[in-house]
């Protein structure tokens, strides 16, 4: 799952980055509300936590602007500020939730956990397509068609959890990239194709109709033309 901070104080993002990366989190940091607003209007993260007092854009903004873009990330509002007026303005800009510094860590992994499972499509954790199910918990594939099943793994299963939250749609490489790998990282567009190609194999190892197609010129689209 990747979590988008935007967070401008040094100490505090650097804390929150190592605890969300133990825990398995992918984390995209950035320091100023101008760029947190652009990542997050990327739409590629799963969750988006966001200080209140920021530079350039503060965190209300940047929650209402992505909401009047059609943004639907689910956001984490961190600030040091408890009045309930700014709880209220926060929720109204927003905002999922709400978490006052200073706050424990195991109250802020079980928020996140809260938010999370707001994007998975079904109450028991499975996301289904065409004769394929992912289960979220355990990251394996089950074609409902021949019975087989295989654990993915972990950018496989990010790619497919992506393609089928976004079924019918087109998706670019550079989508995919940023999606899978994110912001920072220095992954080029040959490493979509190959973990593509991955994914492909084992959709093809559990006799799955539901196939990736290439559009040329474009990216990749999940289809199931034959069930």
């Amino acid at each position: 799952m990747r979590i988008l901070l935007v967070e401008d104080e040094k100490r505090m993002a650097q804390a929150l980055s190592e605890i969300l990366r133990r825990e398995n989190y992918e984390v995209d940091h950035f320091d100023n509300g101008t760029d947190g607003l652009d990542a997050l209007l990327s739409d590629v993260y799963d969750i988006a936590v966001l200080d209140v007092m920021l530079p350039g854009l503060n965190g209300f903004g940047i929650a209402k602007q992505a909401r009047a873009e059609g943004i639907k990330t689910p956001i984490l509002m961190l600030t040091a500020k408890s009045e309930l007026d700014d709880k209220v303005e926060g929720l109204d800009s927003g905002a999922d939730d709400y978490l006052t510094k200073p706050f424990m860590t195991k109250e802020l992994l079980a928020r996140l956990r809260a938010l999370g499972r707001r994007t998975v499509d079904t109450p028991d954790g499975t996301l289904s397509y065409g004769d394929i199910t992912l289960d979220t918990n355990t990251m394996s594939l089950t074609c409902t068609s021949s019975g087989q099943n295989v654990r993915l793994g972990e950018k496989e299963f990010r790619i497919l959890e992506y393609m089928i939250s976004n079924s019918g749609q087109i998706l670019t490489r550079e989508q995919i990239a940023l999606k899978i790998w994110g912001f920072e990282s220095e992954a080029e567009y040959n490493n979509v194709e190959v973990y593509i190609s991955f994914t492909r194999k084992k959709l093809s190892f559990v006799e799955a109709k539901t196939e990736i197609k290439a559009v040329r010129g474009v990216g990749y689209e999940l289809r199931c033309d034959n069930v």
